[in-house]
């Protein structure tokens, strides 16, 4: 084996004029695990909803969770730009996220309404990290946080807009 196979990943001091690393690396986990647990969840719903609008469900959940996959690698990626470990276990994924599993098939119009309470909830994590990366002087995360937040704002209008009745 060569040496270069032989490193191990660590933490670093990173000194671009961010005040604490930790707590917004935290903050961006939480989200990173909130962004997985959802995308799995989008892409589970966009394999089995039938019915009349099956179509518009389908082609709305899977932009949606290509959007969410490309975010986690951008989230991770800032998390080791801070020179902090991003999640590296399933179990640590779904101990730091507020997404629940749905405990049984749910109708079409339900998985819209269960996607868009969560899109709804990880947008609410997202305000805070962008008040944590304001009071850190981390402006990087802050835009990054905002803009995924107008993600899951929109996508759960979306998924609303679709059920209205």
């Amino acid at each position: 084996m060569t040496d270069a196979l032989k490193v191990v990943a660590r933490t670093d001091d990173v000194n671009s004029g961010v005040r604490d690393v930790e707590p917004i690396a935290a903050g961006l986990a939480d989200v990173l695990a909130d962004t997985y647990c959802l995308l799995f969840k989008t892409h589970s719903y966009h394999w089995n909803v039938e019915g009349p609008l099956f179509y518009a469900i389908h082609n709305l959940t899977e932009e949606q969770y290509e959007d969410m996959f490309k975010a986690a690698d951008e989230l991770a990626e800032r998390i080791r730009a801070l020179g902090q470990f991003a999640p590296m276990s399933m179990s640590e994924i779904v101990k730091r996220s507020v997404i629940e599993d749905t405990p049984t098939t749910p109708s079409a119009g339900d998985m819209c309404r269960y996607l868009a309470a969560d899109h709804e909830r990880l947008a609410h994590r997202l305000h805070a990290l962008i008040d944590v990366a304001g009071e850190l002087k981390d402006p990087v995360t802050g835009d990054l946080a905002t803009q995924r937040s107008a993600f899951h704002e929109k996508a759960a209008w979306m998924l609303r807009a679709l059920v209205k009745t």
